[in-house]
């Protein structure tokens, strides 16, 4: 049972912020000249929002892609852009990036993990690791290792972990993480990984206050992007989110649904508010922390498997082990 009293962070602070909140707004007028940023999926829905209202406001942002035509065509326009490559899914692909950007010798300030699948049919990489597990968490587990002196150097650095509340679908199974065993379900292996990249945050701020490294964990809401392109259209249509002419949409507006400029908020709110400072290792909902509710409740906020500190511990040491990796 998860002792909330050792937790005493993972409660609301009235940010004034909420759920129709923009990311330009969460932003408001600060200047971010002289930051760097790195933003994985930063050409792509969430992340390509999150990338503008950076890099609009003086950010330098790295933007890693697997596919850089794609990549060029959205940031098209955009100032202060420096494109990549990388495939969170290839180790080597992780170390040479990584090798490039800590050769500049430069500081990283914002590391965003935005990148992700999403109820993908099962796969393996060529190390066995399901394919949700792999690239949602291993992957950018391995990137924030290797990136961590450059993290060190900026002197007050954040680290985005782009979890969800589909973490509510599925703790980590420890026994059988990669499906070798169970019955396959996307969305509880989406689940699982999206309550990995809460974990991270957990544990990476632990080890991280010390040298002025802070994470958070952010659930940007229900927002139809690319993510969902996997997902069948009886599966989008159950959701809400196609419309009479089978065409994708947004769906009814409430406190979860929300516009891409919407969803980002929280993002840019974690990675540059001074409201957040002394603060850490919390998941993040609404431009606000998120209140800790029970497993089986109706109700928003972050359950309590996904910000606990043992396993978070035990993801840790299980990450590094899988990815031959030490921080």
């Amino acid at each position: 049972m998860l002792n909330q009293k050792k937790l005493p962070q993972q409660a609301p602070i009235h940010s004034g912020y909420g759920p129709r909140t923009t990311a330009q707004e969460a932003l408001g007028n600060q200047d971010l000249s002289g930051k760097i940023a790195i933003i994985t999926g930063g050409y792509s829905g969430l992340g390509l929002e999150t990338t503008r209202v950076l890099a609009e406001a003086g950010a330098t942002v790295i933007v890693p892609a697997r596919t850089r035509e794609k990549a060029e065509a959205a940031l098209k326009g955009l100032p202060n852009i420096e494109l990549e490559t990388l495939d969170l899914s290839d180790p080597r692909s992780i170390d040479a990036f990584v090798q490039r950007f800590i050769a500049s010798r430069r500081p990283l300030h914002l590391l965003i993990n935005a990148a992700g699948i999403m109820a993908v049919p099962l796969k393996h990489d060529a190390r066995g690791f399901e394919s949700h597990f792999a690239t949602n968490h291993l992957g950018h587990f391995q990137l924030a290792a290797g990136l961590w002196p450059a993290l060190k150097k900026a002197n007050g650095a954040r680290v985005i972990s782009l979890s969800s509340r589909g973490h509510r679908m599925s703790d980590i199974d420890f026994a059988d993480l990669h499906y070798h065993h169970r019955a396959y379900d996307k969305w509880a292996a989406y689940g699982q990984s999206k309550t990995a990249n809460a974990l991270f945050a957990v544990e990476l701020d632990k080890r991280g206050t010390a040298d002025n490294i802070r994470a958070f964990a952010v659930h940007p809401g229900t927002i139809v992007t690319d993510l969902a392109r996997h997902l069948s259209d009886e599966e989008l249509k159950a959701m809400g989110a196609l419309d009479e002419q089978g065409q994708r949409r947004i769906m009814e507006y409430n406190n979860e649904t929300k516009t891409i400029p919407e969803g980002a908020a929280t993002i840019v709110w974690c990675a540059t508010s001074e409201q957040l400072a002394g603060k850490g290792g919390v998941y993040c909902e609404n431009v606000d922390i998120a209140e800790i509710n029970p497993v089986n409740a109706p109700t928003p906020g972050v359950r309590p498997w996904a910000i606990d500190p043992q396993s978070a511990e035990r993801l840790w040491a299980l990450s590094e082990e899988l990815t031959g990796t030490k921080f």
